[in-house]
């Protein structure tokens, strides 16, 4: 069994040749302005930060932000205005960018920026044609603590 010994010169020219042939990436398209009308806004209020994001109608995100995000720190975050400051942050950028004006509205969540969010989107003058809570509902509950034995 005769074995073939490779030496240094060798590999250095088949990794070169590899690397020659490979083609060099494509010239990279222009990224067009994408129109969306309508789509979804999803909002997580939680007790600590309220998470919005705007998204077309298949779930794509387009915008988002939070109440993090816009400065806000701490105990801060849950406020019902920190909330206020997101939404109309995003709803903004979605307006801007993508030209969003109508909207379903999908809650999850039990913080205090529930109700501002949805509000300020009004302020932004987008069509609110729905609002459908979303938010988990336990069943079954936690599994009980072990039997106690004495």
């Amino acid at each position: 069994m005769a074995q073939e010994v490779t030496t240094k010169p060798e590999v250095a020219e088949v990794v070169a040749t590899e690397q020659a042939a490979t083609p060099t990436s494509a010239p990279k398209k222009r990224k067009t302005k994408r129109s969306v009308p309508v789509g979804q806004v999803h909002i997580l209020a939680t007790f600590n930060n309220t998470i919005v994001s705007f998204t077309d109608s298949k779930g794509g995100v387009l915008a988002a932000s939070s109440a993090g995000a816009c400065g806000f720190r701490g105990s801060k975050k849950g406020t019902a205005y920190a909330a206020q400051v997101a939404a109309e942050k995003a709803g903004q950028l979605a307006k801007q960018q993508y030209g969003l004006s109508k909207v379903e509205v999908f809650v999850k969540g039990v913080g205090l920026g529930r109700e501002a969010a949805i509000r300020s989107l009004m302020n932004l003058d987008m069509n609110v044609e729905s609002i459908k809570d979303v938010t988990g509902v336990p069943h079954g509950g936690v599994r009980p603590k072990k039997a106690r034995r004495v």
